[in-house]
């Protein structure tokens, strides 16, 4: 397996400063960052949070589609969405929870829902970014579309 790399470079102050983060692996892009943004509008700047939003939604996606291809289910369609709470923890900041919300689309799971509810279930909890993020809790809004 691949190791995957991205580079933020930081210049000023929490409260003045900002920084690019250089997603140097794909070349994929650089994505200015600064905490004024984080914390509130984001005014077309990324932030930690959604980086991690974004890496979670697409490895759960996978996940859930290798368990329901293993069940004989290929899904003709998953769309997850994750929302990153970032909140105040003792003096500081810290990710609250993440709320993850799927629809999917799956050839002949409507007949055995219970099925498709323990996929993604399991794929919530197996899932590397999932496994990555064990002290915060997340949770799961799963339907068949």
């Amino acid at each position: 397996m691949a190791d995957r790399n991205a580079t933020t470079s930081w210049t000023g102050d929490l409260g003045s400063g900002s920084g690019i983060v250089t997603l140097d692996s794909s070349n994929a892009g650089q994505f200015p960052v600064s905490f004024a943004t984080r914390a509130e509008d984001p005014a077309g700047q990324t932030s930690p949070e959604e980086l991690i939003a974004a890496a979670h939604s697409s490895c759960y996606s996978m996940q859930l589609s290798a368990l329901l291809g293993g069940l004989g289910h290929t899904p003709e369609r998953i769309d997850t969405s994750a929302e990153v709470t970032l909140g105040k923890s003792g003096d500081g900041f810290a990710i609250t929870g993440i709320a993850l919300t799927v629809r999917a689309t799956v050839a002949g799971a409507d007949a055995d829902a219970d099925t498709f509810q323990q996929a993604a279930q399991q794929a919530k909890e197996t899932c590397p970014v999932s496994a990555a993020l064990t002290g915060t809790t997340i949770t799961l809004d799963a339907q068949l579309a």
